[in-house]
């Protein structure tokens, strides 16, 4: 761990897109003895920028998660049809969803690899697939150490091959978005302490684990299987630094909340979250199309954020939900960290 994050303890901050994690959950996750992690997903380098200045400007060192940007997956009457069938959701909150135009974007990603470059952190990690192997190159001549986050055997090799230095291994159980470089062929489910196992055993690199960590023992045996840290991001979600919408919050702490799913419905990209009426209506006939599907939806979701309409909000969770807990982040890494 102070090889590769230069930590006291194995525990990393997970980076969680969409405002969740904030420079204050950073700063806290490092004043516990972790690591944190800023999601630069939906964010443009400039805003980017303001929170790395945010963080140096007390002398926290952090990580930053990028998405690596894919070729597009649906096409305009597909996009239409679904538009036309989720149309009644956006209605109450004045959205025309049915007048939106399909939006295929690549997150400001030569922006942000720019941005990197020019301002380097100890190590950025990628999500949805492999970076291009300039940028990989880009970064490590920069100083920063690369990470691949991967779901599979096959996705590590490749990113074995690729020449990253380390992995983030995804079990199914991880809330928020999965990080299969193959949306359309995605590797069959596994758990996340056989994913790490075997995937050490077969690339060698560290491996930083994530998915379903609900407490001490599940660090515990992840370490065991060969983690050489462990992410923790739904265990956050509901402290005084995350970033996250009070409906998100109350949602996760809600007994009628009775477990997560695996949704396209939201974004057109498989993710976990907990399951609500939106999911029941539409995921049977939701079609994969990343970002298209994010950027439709988009403005639904922060309506019903704001209103307190957690049925109309992709609200990402793993399966250890049920122990998030309120108060300080840095509670919550004392307590993963008790018995290491």
């Amino acid at each position: 761990m102070s090889d590769l994050f230069g930590a006291p303890t194995p525990l990393v901050g997970a980076p969680m897109a969409g405002g969740a994690t904030t420079p204050a959950l950073v700063r806290a996750v490092t004043a516990a003895g972790g690591f944190g992690f800023l999601a630069a997903g939906y964010r443009t380098a400039e805003a980017v920028a303001a929170d790395l200045a945010d963080l140096a400007a007390t002398g926290t060192p952090c990580g930053v998660n990028l998405f690596v940007p894919g070729p597009p997956e649906i096409d305009e009457p597909t996009f239409r049809r679904y538009a036309r069938e989720i149309a009644a959701e956006g209605e109450p909150y004045g959205l025309d969803l049915t007048a939106a135009a399909p939006v295929h974007d690549d997150d400001h990603w030569a922006d942000k690899i720019d941005l990197l470059v020019r301002h380097p952190v100890p190590v950025v990690s990628f999500t949805f697939g492999l970076p291009d192997p300039a940028a990989v190159t880009a970064l490590r001549r920069a100083g920063t150490r690369v990470l691949v986050t991967v779901t599979s055997v096959d996705e590590a090799r490749a990113a074995l091959d690729l020449g990253a230095d380390g992995l983030v291994a995804q079990g199914t159980e991880a809330g928020g978005h999965s990080g299969t470089h193959t949306p359309r062929r995605p590797a069959p489910p596994r758990s996340t302490r056989p994913l790490v196992r075997d995937v050490v055993a077969a690339t060698g690199l560290p491996v930083v684990a994530t998915g379903g960590v609900a407490g001490p023992d599940d660090v515990r045996d992840l370490l065991a299987v060969g983690a050489t840290a462990v992410a923790v991001g739904t265990l956050l979600l509901r402290t005084d630094e995350s970033g996250a919408s009070r409906t998100h919050r109350d949602a996760l702490a809600d007994p009628a909340r009775t477990g997560t799913v695996l949704t396209r419905a939201f974004t057109g990209r498989p993710a976990r979250g907990l399951r609500n009426t939106f999911i029941d209506r539409h995921e049977p006939s939701a079609p994969l199309g990343y970002p298209e599907l994010h950027h439709l939806t988009r403005g639904m979701r922060a309506a019903a954020a704001a209103a307190g309409h957690p049925d109309r909000l992709h609200l990402w969770a793993g399966t250890g939900y049920r122990n998030a807990t309120t108060g300080p982040a840095t509670t919550v890494i004392a307590r993963l960290t008790t018995p290491l």
